[in-house]
C-alpha cells in the first residue's frame, strides 16, 4: 500500500546537519501514526552526505516510516532535486523540507490541520520570524513583496522550503530553473487552492547554505518574468506580443503618416530626419512582434515532449512501506469540495 505522506528532502553537502535532522524528522513522522516515507534526493553532494543517506535507507526508519534515497548524476539545482523527489514519492500528500534543520518537522501537524480546515491543496509555512542574517531577511522581504504585487497572490512567504502539497499538485508542477521559489504561484495558476500558516523558523543546525550563489537574485528575477509570462500569456502569447507589436506599429505608422503630410503638403525635406528612421524601425519591429505572437500560438499547439529537469543515477529502496491501512483523516484532493479553483487566501497565523 502507498504511504499516506511522503517527506521530500533535497540534500546538497549537508553532512553536518543530516544526522540530527534525520532523527528529528523520523520522530515527527512516527508521531503521526500514519504510513509515511522519507525521500531524500542527493543533488550531487561532494561530501559524505551520500554515504549518510545510504546508511539511513539501509537502516530503515520505523514501523510506520521507510526511507528511500534518489541519487542524481550531478547537481541539478533545487528545482531539479524537488522534481526528482516528486517523481519518486508515493504518498497521497507530500511535504518538502530543507535538510539544514531550519524547518521544524514537529510542526508538520500545523500544515496538515491547515490543509484539512481550509480545504487547501498546498499549504506553505509562513516564517514570520526568520532566524537568518539581516541581508537574507531583507532580500526575502523584497522578493515576497515583488512577487505578491506582480502575481496578485496575497501570500506572505513564497519561498519557504516547508510546504505541504497533494500528490496531484506535485504531478502537475513544472519545475526547472529557479521555479521552486514560485511553487505557490504555479499551483494557484493551475487552479489549486493555496494557503499558508505560521510556523517556527530557526538557525541552521550546522554549516552554511549550499544553494546560495551570486547569480541567485538575477536568476530569480529572470525566472519571475518567465513565471509571469507562463501564468498570464502561455496559452495566448499573441495577446502579449501582438498587443505590443500592434501598439508599436501604430506609433510607427503615425510618425510616417505625419512625415508624409509634411513632405507632400509643404515640401519639407524628411530624408535626413532621424524621425523617419524611428518611424520605419517602429513599424518593422511592431510587425515582427505580431509575427512572433502568431508563431508562439502555433508552437503552443504543437509543443513536443518536455525535457526532464533531472537525471537519476541510482535509487536506494530497501523495501515496501508498511502495508497497514492508514486511517482516512482527510478526503482525497479529488473529493474535497472546493479543492480546485483556489482563491489564494492564507489561513493566517
Amino acid at each position: 500500500m502507498s504511504p499516506y505522506l511522503s517527506a521530500v528532502v533535497p540534500v546538497l553537502d549537508e553532512e553536518e546537519s543530516l544526522p540530527a535532522f534525520h532523527d528529528e524528522l523520523l520522530a515527527a513522522l512516527t508521531a503521526l501514526a500514519l504510513p509515511c516515507e522519507v525521500v531524500y534526493v542527493d543533488d550531487g553532494s561532494t561530501d559524505t552526505s551520500g554515504l549518510l543517506l545510504e546508511k539511513f535507507a539501509l537502516a530503515g526508519g520505523s514501523a510506520d516510516v521507510t526511507v528511500r534515497v534518489v541519487v542524481l548524476r550531478r547537481n541539478f539545482g533545487k528545482s531539479g532535486a524537488l522534481a526528482a523527489g516528486f517523481a519518486h514519492a508515493r504518498g497521497r500528500w507530500l511535504v518538502t523540507l530543507d535538510a539544514d534543520g531550519q524547518d521544524v518537522p514537529a510542526q508538520l501537524p500545523k500544515l496538515l490541520a491547515a490543509a484539512d480546515q481550509g480545504g487547501y491543496d498546498l499549504v506553505g509555512g509562513w516564517r514570520r520570524r526568520r532566524d537568518d542574517r539581516l541581508v537574507k531577511r531583507t532580500t526575502s522581504r523584497w522578493y515576497n513583496a515583488a512577487t505578491r504585487t506582480l502575481t496578485g497572490l496575497p501570500l506572505r512567504d513564497f519561498n519557504t522550503g516547508f510546504k505541504l502539497l497533494s500528490a496531484e499538485v506535485a504531478r502537475e508542477l513544472p519545475l526547472y530553473g529557479e521555479f521552486h521559489r514560485f511553487v505557490p504561484v504555479l499551483a494557484h495558476d493551475l487552479g489549486f487552492r493555496v494557503g499558508e500558516v505560521e510556523v517556527t523558523h530557526r538557525a541552521r543546525l550546522a554549516g552554511r547554505s549550499k544553494y546560495l550563489s551570486v547569480l541567485r537574485f538575477p536568476k530569480t528575477l529572470l525566472d519571475l518574468s518567465t513565471v509571469l509570462f507562463l501564468t498570464r500569456f502561455a496559452d495566448r502569447p499573441l495577446y502579449l506580443f501582438g498587443g505590443a507589436g500592434a501598439g508599436l506599429a501604430a506609433v510607427g505608422f503615425g510618425v510616417l503618416a505625419w512625415l508624409s503630410v509634411q513632405k507632400l503638403a509643404f515640401g519639407a525635406g524628411i530624408g535626413q530626419r532621424p524621425l523617419l528612421l524611428l518611424g520605419v524601425l517602429a513599424l518593422l519591429v511592431g510587425a515582427q512582434l505580431v509575427g512572433i505572437g502568431f508563431l508562439g500560438d502555433v508552437l503552443r499547439h504543437s509543443a513536443g515532449r518536455d525535457r526532464l529537469p533531472y537525471r537519476v543515477r541510482t535509487v536506494v529502496d530497501p523495501g515496501p512501506v508498511d502495508a497497514r491501512v492508514a486511517p482516512d483523516r482527510r478526503a482525497s484532493p479529488e473529493r474535497r469540495a472546493g479543492g480546485r479553483g483556489g482563491d489564494g487566501r492564507g489561513t493566517g497565523p
